[in-house]
């Protein structure tokens, strides 16, 4: 039976960019970028799971969060449910603490960069946006 992993994902956006981190080689998908954010515990919610690994990731802490798109991915090793959400008020200046690269990137970047396969619905959802409505 393949392995399910249920992930709280935050796209970190403010000044009309996004923030993301690239994923350590020796991880899951290594070497792609992605939105911080990890697995949800048994023992917590999507937003206290997303809260406590946007912490521990990037070092700020969450004032609001809403909800932008949810995703089901198969890959070949494992399944990942993506519960994604929208951080756009929060504590701090997001910093990689785990060594990886990191970057503000602007919302017409996005289509050039390599994402993980679960990733594209997010950046498609993103670039129908009208930002300056969030």
């Amino acid at each position: 039976m393949t392995k399910r992993v249920h992930v709280a994902v935050g796209v970190i956006y403010k000044d009309q960019q996004f923030f993301l981190t690239k994923r350590l080689e020796h991880t899951h998908q290594g070497g792609k970028w992605e939105f911080p954010g990890g697995k949800v515990e048994n023992n917590e919610t999507v937003h206290e799971a997303l809260h406590r690994e946007l912490k521990e990731e990037i070092a700020i802490d969450t004032l609001a969060m809403l909800p932008l798109i949810e995703i089901s991915h198969d890959y070949s090793d494992k399944q990942v449910l993506l519960e994604v959400f929208l951080v756009d008020q929060f504590l701090g200046e997001p910093t990689a603490q785990e060594g990886q690269q990191q970057g503000w990137f602007r919302k017409e970047q996005l289509a050039g960069i390599d994402f993980p396969k679960a990733n594209t619905p997010i950046v498609e959802k993103l670039l129908s946006l009208n930002l300056t409505e969030v």
